[in-house]
């Protein structure tokens, strides 16, 4: 399977972005005047050839291994610090440490920060219209 250095480029941006459209801006020399409706179109078609989508899905598979692999051994990393915390009288705190590590890495708690502060808004008597 042969692609065009710009296939290959647009497959690798839109690993990269998700997005067709960035991608194919990234790719192909698109002009300031360009309709975004026409990158769509381009990007689309892009999308839809074969050697392009097989390639994306090799691009994808091959990031999807890395991830997991990091995934994998950071929880396997968080686990032996956790047993090796449990074996210690006063490991409880690093236990839970770890725990609640793995809980972040796998997208299972979420930090919020709370903001607080004033906030100046001006709004000209035009806009109050709107």
């Amino acid at each position: 399977m042969s692609l065009t250095p710009k296939q290959e480029a647009f497959a690798r941006a839109y690993v990269e972005t998700g997005n067709a459209s960035e991608a194919y801006r990234r790719a192909y020399n698109v002009g300031e005047k360009t309709k975004p409706e026409s990158i769509w179109v381009k990007a689309s078609e892009l999308l839809a050839n074969g050697k392009v989508s097989v390639r994306v899905a090799e691009l994808q598979s091959a990031a999807s291994e890395r991830t997991l692999v990091t995934v994998e051994s950071l929880t396997k990393e968080l686990d032996e610090a956790r047993l090796h915390a449990l074996k210690d009288e006063k490991g409880a705190s690093a236990a839970v440490s770890a725990i609640m590590g793995k809980a972040k890495l796998h997208g299972l708690l979420v930090e919020k920060h709370e903001h607080s502060g004033a906030i100046n808004l001006t709004v000209s008597p035009e806009d109050a219209e709107l």
